[in-house]
């Protein structure tokens, strides 16, 4: 939708603003049962902001929602820095600093039936939208040529992208790695193609957030490492290796 290799789908400032209202909600001691659904609220509101402030017309400009959500996510991580610095004083600057780093310790059934509506309902728009994503590629001009209804794609993308990622960081937190660089893996492993891509990197950044949590409840046993920390130390330079090796050699391997 951006044609921006660096974009994530926490850009929007659903990470930023789930962290700022979760340390707050932590912070003032309300209870742990209430913290998902405050962080859910407070992404899609963000969310729902960046995107009043980059409309331009009927649609989304590129250029102002990176803009926008860059600026209020830098907002939100002021706010997450005086959040821990008041927490300081108490016992919970170190269940701020635990969520913050990302985790998945502790969520079971319950919470997942929370967030399952609105990652079901974020997925279904995805998919309706992987081939408008196919024709945007080529830029607006030429989608709109096709007969694209480029806003209302637009609009459609970024409340999937929203849902998704909001669901997903009331869950486990901010685990920023994944939503970053598993599209980059897998479109060089199976290609550019929205409806192929889509499933393919839900797949490997499931199997990717399963082995690391895996690894980081063995590796300091008794204790758990943060799953952010684990990615950022090994999925970097393991991302490197694969995104410098030809797309050829890559697409063998998966075969």
């Amino acid at each position: 939708m951006l044609r921006n290799p660096l974009v994530d789908p926490y850009l929007t400032g659903v990470s930023a603003a789930a962290a700022a209202a979760i340390a707050i909600a932590i912070g003032a001691g309300v209870s742990a049962a209430a913290t998902p659904g405050i962080g859910f609220v407070a992404g899609l509101g963000a969310a729902l902001l960046v995107a009043a402030l980059a409309r331009r017309g009927g649609g989304i400009d590129s250029n102002r929602l990176i803009l926008a959500g860059v600026s209020l996510s830098t907002l939100f991580a002021a706010i997450v820095t005086l959040a821990l610095v008041r927490a300081q004083s108490n016992q919970y600057a170190s269940t701020v600093v635990a969520w913050l780093a990302g985790s998945m310790a502790g969520r079971g059934w319950p919470e997942l039936a929370m967030a399952a509506p609105y990652a079901a309902l974020g997925a279904l728009l995805a998919f309706a939208v992987a081939a408008p994503l196919n024709a945007l590629r080529v830029g607006e001009l030429r989608a709109r040529a096709v007969g694209l209804n480029v806003d209302r794609a637009q609009w459609i993308m970024l409340a999937a992208s929203s849902l998704l990622a909001a669901s997903s960081v009331v869950l486990a937190g901010l685990v920023g790695f994944i939503g970053l660089i598993v599209p980059h893996i897998g479109r060089r492993i199976v290609g550019s193609d929205a409806r192929v891509l889509l499933p393919a990197c839900a797949s490997i950044g499931a199997a990717l957030c399963m082995f690391a949590d895996a690894v980081c409840r063995w590796i300091v046993a008794p204790a758990e490492l943060p799953i952010g920390v684990l990615l950022a130390f090994i999925g970097v330079p393991a991302f490197l290796y694969l995104y410098l090796r030809p797309a050829s050699a890559l697409r063998r391997d998966a075969a």
